[in-house]
């Protein structure tokens, strides 16, 4: 049996204001990308981020980033290894605090945004993100995007990795993402996207944008949380790889509640 991950970006937003149904969203997803303060997220946010994760048995990953409130974590910036992995230690200590308070713990680690793309291409970035990681607890397990330097760094630095695909998203030929602000880098019919993941987790390949197919190697796939219509993708997401006999689980499996 084909197994595979769902997993999205959660406790992105501020005081009341969520940017996605979180509480929906982590009905149908088995793991939960989870924001730590830097591009969103305040700690009682997150808190309750992670407590509804923890009641509902999903794995908890922490979404470290650069410092960028004002730019949602999206904007390039030239930090200096120090402190970038200051950051990142630092955003991954206080995700394991809020998840310990809830009986559970952090399993993975997925940069956002701006790090994460840039964690792909660049030899320092990438090791300075796996160097973090690896000095907080080297059983973490490392999310990115597949043949990257990203997940290149972390098994050189001793840490598990997993691959990623997007299903909101659209592909170059070269197997890359399509920059946001291109026309149709963000994909919204959840019948096309639930279709285009079908394929992808049991073929390995998804169609680029130039029609031609591409191989793209996946333990896990993303729907954005706040991607318009999300949670209805995401349900779709599931509903077509279930009914193909495809089982949802999560890589980097949760702890039990205490």
């Amino acid at each position: 049996m084909i197994t595979v991950d769902l997993n999205s970006d959660l406790g992105e937003g501020f005081g009341d204001g969520d940017r996605s149904d979180d509480a929906a969203m982590l009905e149908v997803v088995s793991s939960a990308n989870v924001a730590c303060g830097f591009h969103a997220g305040d700690p009682a946010l997150i808190h309750r981020t992670v407590r509804l994760a923890a009641e509902r048995g999903v794995t908890i990953g922490a979404h470290v980033g650069y410092r960028d409130l004002a730019g949602f974590g999206r904007r390039d910036l030239d930090v200096p290894s120090a402190e970038l992995r200051a950051d990142v230690i630092y955003q991954l200590g206080a995700l394991q605090a809020l998840a310990a308070a809830e009986g559970t713990r952090v399993t993975y680690v997925k940069p956002h945004g701006a790090l994460y793309n840039t964690s792909a291409v660049d030899d320092r970035v990438a090791a300075d993100v796996a160097a973090a990681i690896a000095a907080v607890d080297p059983a973490l397990v490392l999310l990115g995007l597949p043949d990257s330097l990203a997940l290149a760094a972390a098994g050189a630095a001793g840490l598990a990795t997993a691959a990623e695909a997007f299903a909101d998203r659209a592909y170059t030929s070269a197997g890359t993402l399509v920059p946001r602000g291109e026309a149709g880098a963000v994909l919204h019919d959840p019948d096309v996207v639930a279709r285009r993941m079908l394929r992808l987790v049991t073929e390995g390949v998804v169609e680029a944008v130039d029609g031609t197919v591409v191989r793209v190697p996946a333990d896990s796939v993303c729907v954005h949380g706040d991607t318009p219509g999300a949670v209805a993708m995401a349900r779709r997401v599931r509903a077509v790889l279930v009914d193909a006999g495809i089982a949802l689980a999560a890589f980097a499996p949760a702890s039990p509640r205490a």
